[in-house]
């Protein structure tokens, strides 16, 4: 009798197998343990999202630059480009999982004439955009620290600069310790880290609502068309300038490419994880800006500028009360903690892959596993001692160190919009992975890089017209000195890097790499029977 055979899902061993391979393809060793199931790599990418703590942190933005209708419509617009740019990416993602992600896929796509430099241009956008992210995702925490503290002390205590740079320190230190980890710790946190997330959407999806006194309940004509402008610019550009909330909260989703050399079915894993997140994030937080914008105060810039110092506290406090504001906020605080860890912990990994291939100073250092642990010590540290230096933009006043919000998203537009361009713009062999958007591809990839490169010249205007040297766009000073300094290290003579970098290094000597590719196509299918095959760039 002869049975039918059955198509089985492929053993981790394969799985790992086939990872190692197509890793191996692309130049390098295995040298993290993929310690990430496929929905802890979504954990990752999701949890830096944040969603509530991170609508709370830039709440501000879309309240002062046309408030209830911002919120909800400039959630709408930002998200669906920004689904745009998250597509494109994915199909990168999919056809190289590597930590280097977006410069070694400038490399890998763009012309010999300028596949260098445009690979260290991105690296050095993304490695700025990363450590911003750190940097205002621990800023927003310690502003959310203090909003719990002025609630719990009746709306007496109102924190200083020095002060919240004080919480902010202590934040970044404490964050450096968890990722100093193990992989199997920082990564098993992931689950706990979406559960919360989605737990807290809900609550004020469906209690928010239910618990807010009528005389705080707005209007459909309110919620849905008030334009409230606060800030002197004309209507159609303030709301452009709203659209920062959803940009900032959606965004960092490059962090499931940087892990990926962490991840199980990373070919697989990375591109639907960045896919997935910002979906769910784009309805769930529609549905978290709609509740807001029904339940807040009209009067917008008390909500703006009240005691507590944080919008969404302060409509918490007028829905809620002050216990159980306190009790719901320090949920708020705890995920948006939670964001800064899986934040770091992706900052830290692309970090470790750009030093790996020699281009940041002091790569020699920073291009180490420590033996104990299994995980980039020196690289967290790093990262964590940029961001302190960031943090000192706080001195210069409250809109300085706003700017560091605007800051990341310039920073990782620039490094997300390279290697989509140079798929498209040159000549070269990309071929695609599981992940395929097919004919959609080129239509969605022009959509997402004229989005980008209109935001990133938007983004570089002050919060107001009439603007001084405290509130001035400071994220033009920061990236007009990195960038630069970075080009003009690329060109130095005798040391610069047109001398010596030629983009991603392999760790792997051709001779394995050539016998991993006869590997992959013969003994690992084999050994993986029903596993999806994966192409090289």
């Amino acid at each position: 009798m002869i049975r039918p055979s059955i198509r089985t899902s492929p053993s981790k061993e394969a799985v790992a197998n086939r990872d190692e391979a197509l890793l191996a393809q692309l130049g390098y060793k295995q040298e993290f343990k993929r310690a990430f199931t496929p929905l802890e790599v979504f954990g990752i990418s999701f949890s830096i999202i944040g969603l509530l703590p991170s609508i709370a942190s830039v709440l501000v933005y879309a309240l002062s630059n046309g408030g209830a209708s911002s919120m909800v419509w400039g959630w709408v617009v930002g998200s669906l480009f920004i689904l745009s740019v998250g597509l494109s990416m994915a199909e990168l993602g999919s056809a190289a999982p590597t930590s280097e992600g977006l410069y070694y896929w400038a490399h890998s796509l763009s012309s010999p004439r300028w596949r260098n430099l445009l690979s260290w241009i991105v690296g050095y956008a993304n490695t700025v955009g990363s450590i911003a992210s750190l940097a205002s995702i621990d800023w927003g925490c310690a502003i959310q620290v203090a909003a719990a503290a002025s609630i719990g002390s009746g709306q007496t205590f109102i924190a200083t600069n020095a002060q919240l740079f004080g919480i902010y320190i202590a934040l970044l230190l404490s964050h450096a310790v968890v990722c100093c980890l193990g992989t199997a710790v920082l990564a098993r946190l992931q689950s706990a880290y979406v559960l919360i997330n989605i737990v807290l959407c809900i609550v004020v999806i469906i209690v928010l609502p239910a618990a807010t006194p009528k005389e705080y309940i707005n209007s459909a004509s309110y919620a849905l068309a008030n334009f409230t402008n606060l800030n002197g610019w004309p209507n159609g550009f303030a709301f452009i300038l709203s659209l920062v909330a959803p940009l900032w909260t959606i965004c960092s989703f490059d962090s499931a490419v940087h892990i990926s050399e962490e991840a199980s079915n990373a070919a697989t894993a990375v591109p639907w994880a960045i896919v997935s997140s910002i979906t769910i994030a784009g309805i769930l937080g529609l549905a978290v800006n709609i509740a807001l914008a029904f339940c807040m105060d009209t009067d917008v810039e008390y909500t703006l500028n009240s005691p507590i110092g944080q919008p969404m506290a302060q409509i918490f406090f007028n829905s809620f009360g002050e216990k159980a504001t306190l009790a719901l906020w320090s949920f708020v605080v705890i995920a948006q903690y939670m964001m800064g860890s899986s934040m770091l912990l992706a900052a830290s990994r692309q970090t470790f892959a750009f030093a790996r291939d020699g281009a940041l100073p002091l790569s020699s250092i920073l291009y180490r596993i420590n033996s104990f642990t299994g995980t980039p010590v020196n690289t967290v540290w790093f990262v964590v001692v940029m961001a302190a230096l960031l943090g000192l933009l706080a001195f210069a006043g409250t809109g300085a160190i706003d700017a560091i919000f605007t800051m990341s998203i310039t920073a990782l537009y620039v490094a997300y919009a390279i290697p989509i361009f140079a798929r498209f713009a040159f000549d070269n062999n990309f071929k695609p992975g599981p992940f395929n958007l097919g004919f959609f591809s080129l239509p969605i990839g022009i959509t997402a890089i004229a989005f980008m490169a209109f935001m990133i010249i938007v983004f570089s205007f002050p919060t107001t017209p009439t603007t001084d040297a405290a509130s001035m766009n400071y994220a033009i000073v920061v990236l007009g000195c990195v960038l630069p300094l970075s080009l003009a290290w690329y060109y130095c003579p005798v040391y610069g890097g047109i001398h010596w970098f030629t983009g991603p290094v392999p760790n792997i000597d051709a001779d394995r790499i050539d016998g991993t590719r006869h590997e992959d196509s013969v003994s690992v299918e084999k050994k993986a029977e029903g596993a999806v095959s994966v192409m090289r760039v």
